[in-house]
């Protein structure tokens, strides 16, 4: 019991950590193929191709691909030549100077990629200068800059993959060659070098990816070279299409196709390996019958069905048009703007009947309700309808000669017209 619920709960961690791993490129991967204008996997409209044309119509995505590739090749031959070197030198060094020179090599890992993109533009512009050169030289081009500044730490990855493989060559292969007469260049170039070939192999993959993904150095330092990062944090600023989840599915099936290709080799290998080792003397002697390329690689049965549903896919592609599904979706959702729209109208008829019915009803409250009285003590001085005449029926009776018709304010007929006249008129 508990090693089925150990077996359980250990095939549904990897279920959790593969969907959190692989789950946003699956997502993206598939947005390439909807013909919503943005990168959405729901609600699903049309499956369409065209976001792969309007990516290759695109100047500056191409453009930032090509100087991608130029820079990451520049990149690769730099830092695995002094990743070699720094690994050559960290196991000849004096040993108690080893842990100082890997603490030296291994500090630009540690220190922020911005800080080295604007230390390389300042370094080497002070360089330009001194030297009298023109801003259009060459420590001035953008591509220089970015291989100098990415190689800086790049290199020191490279050397971490290349002393972890030194660590496992035998010295005395290479002391062997000098005894024999061959030079240093000679016991190098064919004895440590292809021992060191699958190493560097490696480091030069590691050091291109790690130079095509950069950023952060490469904001600093790319001048008129813009590479495809940094076209696609500046379309990010103003909106992006699915033409970007295109591009991100075709780098995603060329790695799974170089993967699986490396896979098949290896396997290839290993097969080969055991068929020669369970050989007998006389199969020795003679060509041993190696087993097919498919006999027990399942890699290589993989990546021939991953080839085949690529080229199916592409010529899918070829032929498909989507226009009459998108034409449809399109309608669909002009009718249903207009069936927002007329239900917005109503509601908003329904706003305005029911503020002026709460208007009526509070017109005909102030109506039916009673007047406020004015007498507050003073003979009427501070009512409203004391200056308009109005309110006069409710006016105490007062005698006709102590007050005259134009209206008496309390200040003895001071304010009368009539009182300017002659006592004879």
């Amino acid at each position: 019991m508990n090693t089925s619920f150990l077996r359980v709960s250990v095939w549904v961690y990897l279920a959790i950590f593969f969907a959190y791993l692989l789950g946003p490129l699956v997502i993206m991967s598939v947005t390439a193929f909807n013909s919503s204008e943005f990168p959405r996997a729901t609600p699903w409209e049309c499956l369409t191709f065209d976001w792969f044309s309007a990516l290759f119509q695109d100047q500056r995505i191409l453009n930032g691909i090509k100087n991608s590739l130029i820079i990451g090749l520049g990149t690769v031959v730099l830092s695995v030549a002094m990743g070699l070197a720094g690994a050559l030198m960290l196991t000849q060094i004096w040993p108690k100077l080893r842990a100082t020179y890997y603490t030296i090599i291994i500090a630009p890992i540690l220190i922020p990629g911005v800080v080295l993109g604007i230390s390389t533009l300042v370094f080497w512009d002070r360089i330009n200068r001194f030297l009298g050169l023109g801003a259009d030289s060459f420590l001035s081009n953008g591509i220089f800059l970015t291989v100098i500044g990415q190689s800086t730490f790049i290199a020191s990855y490279c050397m971490l993959v290349l002393v972890a493989r030194l660590q496992r060559y035998d010295v005395a292969l290479t002391e062997a060659a000098l005894d024999l007469g061959a030079t240093h260049a000679q016991a190098f170039r064919k004895i440590l070098l292809p021992f060191m070939r699958p190493a560097i192999a490696s480091a030069a993959v590691l050091a291109f990816l790690a130079s095509f993904e950069n950023y952060n150095t490469t904001t600093f330092t790319f001048g008129e070279y813009p590479t495809l990062t940094i076209e696609l944090a500046q379309k990010v600023r103003y909106g992006i299409t699915p033409a970007i989840s295109a591009l991100a599915f075709i780098i995603v099936v060329l790695t799974v196709f170089f993967a699986l290709l490396n896979e098949a080799g290896i396997k290839r290998k290993e097969v080969v390996a055991a068929a020669r080792r369970q050989a007998t003397v006389g199969e020795m002697t003679g060509k041993v019958r190696l087993p097919g390329f498919f006999t027990g690689n399942a890699a290589a049965v993989v990546l021939v069905v991953f080839a085949i549903a690529t080229i199916s896919v592409v010529g899918t592609a070829t032929v498909y048009s989507p226009a009459q599904c998108i034409a449809d979706v399109k309608e669909q959702k002009r009718l249903e703007a207009e069936k927002r729209i007329q239900e917005l109208r109503k509601k908003r008829e329904e706003q305005r009947k029911q503020r002026e019915a709460e208007q009526a009803e509070q017109g005909e409250a102030q109506q039916s309700a009673p007047k406020p009285s004015n007498n507050s003590g003073f003979g009427n001085v501070f009512a409203p309808n004391t200056l308009s005449g109005e309110g006069e029926d409710d006016a105490p009776e007062t005698d006709t000669d102590e007050q005259p018709s134009g209206g008496n304010g309390g200040f003895g007929g001071a304010f009368d017209p009539n009182s300017l006249q002659s006592p004879s008129d």
